[in-house]
């Protein structure tokens, strides 16, 4: 039976005037965050690490949307480390997701520049999961979803703090675990009465339509 790593990336702006020939990214990783799920989907271990950046520096928006701080990335492993220790704890068998496929592309980019190496790296990439993008499919839009948005659409409660790679790595794994295990995916009874009158297209803002809701 298979297995899944939930896996969140945090990552922190690269001042233009630090893209050198061997770094052309916007963004450099900070933080990998992740949940193992074994094949009933449940939780069963975790990962979790800072990651120092070699290009890009902390300002007070990146601090004040994660909570990392440059105390908390001083003495973290750099994105070589950090990958080895990963690839290295996702199981021989495990598929890998994510919300969207930022984080697919931004190892993809920090890999290549930094000469990141793995025998198993491109057989992971090669096998990616798009959560957003299955979410989007099985309710039969185009329309892309924040993760808060889908979360509040299935009655998942979102717990900690948003943008802690962990936290959301924990927060997709409930999203993806109810989506695998529900054929017939429940939603939360107002988002699915406004999704079925605008069965075409959204036609509603979803911070409108929840902001004076609470889940059950």
């Amino acid at each position: 039976m298979n297995q899944y790593v939930v896996v969140d990336l945090e990552m922190c702006k690269v001042p233009y005037s630090n893209r050198k020939k061997e770094f052309h990214g916007a963004n450099e990783t900070i933080q990998i965050g992740a949940v193992l799920l074994n094949e009933n989907y449940e939780v069963v271990d975790e990962f979790n690490t800072y990651v120092r950046p070699e290009f890009g520096s902390l300002d007070w928006f990146i601090t004040n949307l994660t909570g990392i701080t440059p105390k908390d990335l001083k003495s973290a492993p750099t994105m070589r480390e950090a990958m080895k220790a990963f690839i290295s704890w996702i199981p021989e068998d495990a598929f890998v997701v994510s919300w969207s496929d930022n984080d697919l592309k931004q190892i993809q980019k920090e890999a290549e520049a930094k000469l990141i190496e793995d025998e198993r790296l491109d057989s992971i990439l090669g096998t990616w999961i798009d959560c957003q993008k299955m979410f989007s499919e099985r309710l039969d839009e185009e329309r892309i979803f924040r993760l808060s948005e889908a979360l509040i659409a299935t009655d998942i409660i979102q717990e900690g703090h948003e943008h802690d790679g962990l936290v959301d790595a924990e927060n997709t794994a409930k999203l993806f675990a109810k989506m695998m295990l529900e054929p017939e995916l429940k939603l939360n009874s107002y988002f699915e009465s406004a999704h079925n009158e605008c069965n075409d297209t959204l036609c509603f803002s979803m911070g409108d339509l929840f902001k004076n809701i609470q889940l059950a």
